[in-house]
C-alpha cells in the first residue's frame, strides 16, 4: 500500500524531525546531535551531502526545505551544501559540480526531469546515492534514484479541486508560476478532475509578483464568470489575493503550500484553504535516508515514493500552524 507506507514514514520520522531538537532528546548539549542508541553510527562518520533544487531566489516554500536539510545535517553530524537554481540548464551544472567534489549524497528536485537525466546519470554511475524531492517522482526510479520524497501531485490536484467545487466554485484560473514544471501540470490536472468545470490555466513569473498580480487582475476583470483561483506557490497565493480585492472579484482563493503570510490569509477568510505537502520533511527525510543508506544500506520505501502530503490547513487549523510556519518549520 504506497499510499499508507508513505503516511506512515511520515508521520514517524517526522515526528523524529520535530523532535530531535528538542530539550532532552539526548545527544549534544544543544539538542541535535543524536540520541543513545539511535540508529547505526548515524553520527560517528562525518559526511558531505548537496542538496539541489530548482528553486529560485526568494522562494519561502524552499526556505522551508533549506531548514529541514540543515536540521537534519545538524542532527547526523553531517554537513549539508544548498544550492537552488530554475534554470535547468544550471541546476545540472550544480549536480555535476557535487559529482566533481565527490559528495556522500545528492538530494534534487526535478521540475524539468528530461533536463536532469544526464548530471543524474552521472551521479549514479559515480555511484553517489540520489533522492529526489518534490517533483519528478515518476521519473525516480528510472533515473537510478534509491527513493523520491514528496506527494502525489495529482491526487493533491484532485483533492483542491473538490474544495474548490464544495464551495461552488464552476469556473476556476489555475495559476502556473514555474513554467515546464511537470508537478505543477500535474496539479492543474487533478484539480480539473476533482472540480469537474471549467479550468483555466494562467502563466506569471514567480520572480516578479507585482506582474503575477497584475495578470491575475487582468483575468479577472476580462471574465467575471471566474469565481475561483487556485494557485500553486505561496507567494502567489498573496499576489492573487490583491488581485482579486483590487478587480472587485468575488472568486474563492486556494492554494498549495504554506507560508506565515498564507497562514494570516487563511485565518483572515482570504484563503480558503492551503494544500499543504510538509516541505520541511522533503529537506528533513533525504538527508535521514542519505545517512541510513550509507551506513547500512537501508532503502526506505521499497522502491515507492514516500509521500509528504498533502494535508490541508483550513480556518479550523490555521491557528495550531502560524506558530510553526513563523518558525520556518511549516
Amino acid at each position: 500500500m504506497k499510499w499508507t507506507t508513505g503516511l506512515v514514514l511520515t508521520a514517524v520520522l517526522g515526528l523524529s524531525a520535530l523532535t530531535g531538537c528538542s530539550a532532552g532528546s539526548g545527544g549534544g548539549q544543544d539538542g541535535a546531535g543524536p540520541a543513545a542508541g539511535s540508529a547505526p553510527a548515524a553520527a560517528a562518520k562525518a559526511g558531505a551531502f548537496a542538496v539541489i533544487t530548482h528553486a529560485n531566489s526568494g522562494d519561502a516554500f524552499w526556505d522551508v526545505v533549506k531548514n529541514g536539510a540543515e536540521a537534519a545535517g545538524k542532527r547526523y553530524g553531517v554537513t549539508v551544501s544548498y544550492q537552488g537554481d530554475g534554470d535547468p540548464a544550471r541546476q545540472s551544472q550544480l549536480i555535476d559540480q557535487a559529482v566533481s567534489q565527490k559528495v556522500d549524497g545528492i538530494v534534487v528536485s526535478m521540475a524539468n526531469p528530461d533536463a536532469l537525466k544526464e548530471a543524474v546519470g552521472k551521479a549514479v554511475a559515480a555511484k553517489i546515492p540520489v533522492i529526489t524531492i518534490n517533483s519528478g517522482g515518476d521519473r525516480s526510479r528510472e533515473f537510478g534514484a534509491i527513493t523520491h520524497v514528496g506527494q502525489s501531485e495529482d491526487v493533491a490536484g484532485r483533492g483542491a479541486g473538490e474544495k474548490l467545487k464544495a464551495e461552488g466554485v464552476t469556473k476556476l484560473l489555475c495559476v502556473i508560476h514555474e513554467a515546464g514544471n511537470v508537478g505543477l501540470d500535474q496539479r492543474c490536472k487533478g484539480a480539473t478532475e476533482g472540480m469537474g468545470g471549467t479550468v483555466e490555466r494562467l502563466q506569471v513569473d514567480v520572480g516578479n509578483l507585482v506582474d503575477a498580480t497584475s495578470k491575475i487582475k487582468a483575468r479577472l476583470q476580462s471574465d467575471p464568470s471566474l469565481n475561483g483561483v487556485l494557485t500553486l506557490n505561496p507567494a502567489v497565493a498573496i499576489a492573487a489575493r490583491d488581485a482579486i480585492a483590487d478587480s472587485g472579484s468575488k472568486a474563492r482563493l486556494g492554494t498549495f503550500d504554506l507560508s506565515a503570510d498564507v497562514v494570516t490569509a487563511i485565518k483572515d477568510g482570504e484563503v480558503l484553504f492551503a494544500v499543504d505537502q510538509q516541505q520541511y520533511l522533503q529537506g528533513w527525510l533525504p538527508i535521514t535516508f542519505l545517512v541510513l543508506y550509507r551506513d547500512n544500506l537501508n532503502t526506505v520505501g521499497g522502491g515507492l515514493p514516500v509521500n509528504t502530503g498533502p494535508g490541508f490547513v483550513t480556518k479550523d487549523n490555521a491557528e495550531q500552524v502560524a506558530k510553526l510556519a513563523e518558525s520556518g518549520t511549516r
